[in-house]
């Protein structure tokens, strides 16, 4: 089994793909960005492991990057600012983390000899679908500061591959949700405040459609990538093939829940009408042809499995409920 690199390791996915990949077998080097407090994010909730090797550090120092991806023979690049809204308050913190740290760690793995490079994109490059489903082909749209930058990232990456024969993968997952997920987001947001006890929720717009991914397939899609070479040189999408309204996923979580919350849509959290995305709804046929890939997660599976772990006092305390997230 190969060495693989794995940044953004303490985060939402790469916790759950660092997890799958010591399952496989593979020597991990798992990439916690460095904090003075020696805090490994969701590595902490992760059993210790012969195979794993835990670092700190950021990609945004080209130094770092370069001593790290020594040996590696594969690169996860996970590691990345995500969230939207905060997004729209300190731009110039995307373009360093998500531009300038996936050019680190190119030319990291382009010095260092690494033979597989699998860089994370973002949906929300597409922006709102100008047809449906959304293949690998589609515009790109940079409606937030955060899609620029993750436009930016990708085609850097890319130029690695077109200028030095870097094999270099651009890896787009849709809209994942789980376990771990961060509290900025969607779902959880809604789940800890049922669980909370929170009788009215406050919400954004509900209208757009969203194609969600259990982050177990997320994960598991990420893996077999990581296997084919065929998918060298291109980008991939891993979506679920199927929209849902954020109306009908939180009435979803209501239900599975058992909850009678009221939602009532505050203006605040309305993104700018040209930035909001209204309609995510993903081609999954070049991953399936090129790996076989199938997901093991519908939708509802995947919401009462995130529901049952996000209920577990545990996990909800270290979730503030009643904060709302930028």
């Amino acid at each position: 089994m190969s060495k693989v690199l794995v940044t953004g390791a303490d985060g939402f996915i790469g916790s759950h793909l660092t997890e799958l990949l010591l399952e496989k077998g593979h020597e991990v080097r798992a990439l916690s960005v460095y904090n003075s407090f020696n805090y490994w994010g969701w590595l902490e909730d992760i059993p210790q492991h012969k195979n794993l090797e835990i670092v700190n550090g950021d990609v945004r120092d080209p130094h770092y990057c370069k001593e790290i991806t020594k040996g590696i023979d594969t690169i996860y690049h996970l590691a990345a600012l995500i969230a939207i809204p905060y997004s729209y308050v300190a731009p110039d913190s995307y373009v360093d983390v998500n531009v300038k740290g996936t050019l680190n760690i190119c030319q990291a793995a382009k010095e260092n000899g690494c033979k597989r490079i699998l860089h994370t994109s973002t949906s929300e490059v597409y922006g709102t679908a100008q047809y449906v489903p959304i293949n690998e082909e589609h515009p790109k749209q940079p409606q937030s500061p955060y899609s620029a930058s993750k436009i930016g990232a990708d085609a850097m990456a890319m130029s690695f591959y077109n200028a030095f024969e870097l094999p270099v993968t651009i890896v787009r997952p849709f809209n994942t949700f789980g376990p771990r997920q961060s509290a900025r987001a969607f779902i959880p947001t809604i789940i800890t405040q049922i669980a909370d006890g929170m009788k009215t929720i406050n919400v954004g717009d509900l209208s757009p459609t969203r194609d969600f991914n259990y982050v177990k397939d997320t994960a598991n899609a990420f893996e077999v990538i990581g296997n084919t070479n065929s998918l060298i040189g291109e980008e991939v999408n891993i979506a679920s093939n199927f929209e849902i309204s954020m109306k009908d996923t939180l009435n979803m979580i209501k239900d599975i829940m058992k909850s009678d919350v009221e939602f009532v849509v505050d203006p605040s959290r309305i993104r700018p009408g040209k930035s909001e995305v209204f309609r995510l709804f993903g081609d999954n046929s070049k991953i399936i042809q090129h790996t076989g890939y199938k997901m093991q997660y519908e939708l509802e599976k995947g919401l009462e499995e995130t529901c049952a772990w996000f209920a577990k006092k545990e996990n909800l305390a270290k979730y503030k409920a009643n904060i709302y997230n930028v």
